[in-house]
């Protein structure tokens, strides 16, 4: 009995260190430099940690701790405190947005090969319609992959998820002592509060919904919350100690490449190379060669593809798993031997192949192709979050119908105004994060969230007809 106790109690460090490889990511510092005028990042960076983030992971961990036996994550936590019609709206929001996500990842994955084999950034001048065609095929090869139900993924993700967050953690150790022991040719940066304070203008407003894609998805800790020794106290405690990990790696990050890239000159292709140019000019630094380069790409060609698979299966096993055949049509639970849901992964296919194919037509080079996906999926992805903070606000509104060992705030109303704040914010980053000065990227980012929600208003259509026959 001792022993099964002793196993099963996490450690407030131990939740920090997992939450923190599902939150962060290398990208996310070369994200928000590139959108948010290079050091001017860290400023961005610091406000939305303290403003959005630390409450955002608070909330989830007393939703964790009050649904103990909910498995299914958000939808579950509306399930029990709103109804069935909201909890299958909220399953579908949070499955239907990995569709632009899982059309990202065949790029990324074409990048880093092009990268591990040339060591240069030829891939920008290719042919958006030739990436395409290549994306599609490797996406369709993902696919018939992801049918087998593999269980090797799991490990293969973490493992090369965790390669890469030691790769940027490495990264910023090596970048930053790089010109005290290679005595390194590096940017000079002017510590004085024009180089680090943004400008609070249009721009800065319209790009929050990249900052707000960058620090979510810590719903996913939820269900370790009741695991931990002492949940009242730890939770909290490792929460806050994620928020200041994350930080220390988006301002070490930032600077890291400010001492690389010129903060008033960026490179328009920041986007798509700036994380091969980094550790190509470390690998100049220390005069190792190309050898971080082809590490990092390799590294990053094995998760990008890992997770594509992983994105494939697993958000639709949540969706179907704990759905009701009321809202969702019965030919969507048909397995095959794998236990794959067959036809979930057909609608898929369908989604994704056109979000891979229809902007080959209206986007003429790779470099704006990739900050069109990263826009997209910034305006897409953060719709699940929303649902989360409604399942806060109904929390909260219920008293002390639920019990939960760990709270964020006692108070009813405080606790309803924490979870209107960010459930505000959230809608206004994505709202905002339509806006393109591009038609054809307007139309797209206006259509494509519309089209993906809309489809799960129509699906309890479908469903009844087909009960009825």
């Amino acid at each position: 009995m001792n022993n099964h106790k002793s196993e099963k109690k996490i450690m407030w460090y131990s939740l920090a260190f997992m939450a923190f490889s599902t939150v962060w990511g290398f990208g996310n510092v070369i994200n928000g430099f590139s959108e948010y005028g290079g050091l001017k990042a860290i400023v961005s960076w610091a406000l939305i940690f303290a403003i959005y983030f630390v409450p955002y992971a608070l909330m989830v961990g007393e939703m964790g701790s009050a649904f103990k036996e909910a498995g299914g994550g958000v939808s579950s936590w509306i399930l029990e405190t709103i109804g069935p019609r909201m909890a299958y709206l909220a399953g579908w929001t949070y499955w239907i947005v990995h569709m632009p996500y899982i059309s990202q990842k065949p790029n990324g994955a074409v990048i880093a090969t092009s990268w591990a084999i040339f060591r240069d950034a030829r891939i920008s001048q290719m042919d958006v319609k030739l990436m395409a065609v290549i994306c599609l095929a490797l996406f369709l090869f993902a696919v018939w992959v992801a049918s087998k139900g593999i269980g090797v993924l799991n490990k293969l993700t973490s493992l090369a998820g965790s390669t890469m967050f030691i790769m940027s953690i490495l990264f910023i150790i090596m970048m930053i002592a790089a010109p005290a022991i290679t005595g390194a040719d590096v940017m000079d940066i002017e510590w004085s509060v024009e180089t680090f304070m943004p400008t609070f203008d249009s721009k800065f407003f319209l790009n929050l919904s990249i900052l707000v894609f960058a620090v979510g998805g810590c719903e996913k800790i939820s269900p370790y919350v009741n695991k931990m020794k002492n949940p009242a106290k730890d939770f909290s405690r490792g929460m806050i100690t994620l928020a200041i990990m994350v930080t220390v790696c988006a301002v070490l990050g930032t600077i890291s490449l400010g001492m690389m890239f010129d903060s008033n000159n960026i490179p328009p292709d920041l986007m798509t190379n700036g994380a091969y140019y980094a550790f190509q000019k470390l690998g100049e630094y220390y005069h190792v060669g190309d050898f971080f380069v082809v590490v990092y790409a390799l590294t990053n060609l094995i998760g990008q593809f890992a997770v594509l698979i992983l994105s494939i299966d697993a958000p639709l096993r949540m969706l179907l798993d704990s759905a009701d055949d009321n809202y969702i049509p019965k030919a969507m639970f048909k397995q095959n031997k794998h236990g794959t849901y067959t036809n979930g992964h057909k609608l898929v296919m369908v989604i994704v192949s056109l979000l891979i194919i229809v902007p080959a037509f209206g986007i003429e080079s790779v470099d704006v192709l990739v900050k069109w996906l990263v826009k997209v999926n910034s305006v897409c992805m953060p719709l699940r979050y929303l649902w989360v903070f409604v399942a806060y606000i109904a929390l909260k509104k219920a008293g002390d119908k639920f019990h939960a060992e760990y709270r964020f705030v006692k108070n009813k109303t405080v606790g309803i105004i924490f979870g209107v704040w960010c459930f505000a914010f959230t809608a206004f980053a994505c709202i905002g994060g339509i806006y393109s000065e591009d038609p054809f990227q307007l139309v797209m980012n206006i259509v494509t969230p519309f089209v993906l929600i809309g489809l799960g208003f129509i699906m309890p259509i479908i469903a009844k007809r087909s009960k009825n026959k």
